[in-house]
């Protein structure tokens, strides 16, 4: 299966791109997709926390994911 990933604020930096496609294996979870992330982007690992939304909402660890989904890695923001 197919999916697309956006990459915002510093995981895009760490991705060196804002939009990618990945190949997966059917019935491949959000936590499958993101240690695959950290396996290739080894500095994901650095951050504090990833949330991971598939289809503009939020992902719970271990929602499968499906061909065609498109995912968004989140990472932690700070502000005031």
């Amino acid at each position: 299966m197919t999916i697309t990933v956006l990459a915002f604020g510093i995981t895009r930096d760490i991705c060196g791109q804002r939009r990618f496609t990945l190949d997966l294996p059917e019935k491949t979870s959000s936590d499958a997709l993101l240690a695959i992330l950290q396996e290739k982007y080894p500095p994901l690992r650095q951050l504090s926390s990833l949330l991971v939304a598939v289809n503009e909402s939020y992902a719970e660890p271990g929602h499968v994911l499906a061909d065609g989904d498109e995912v968004a890695l989140i990472p932690p923001v700070s502000g005031g």
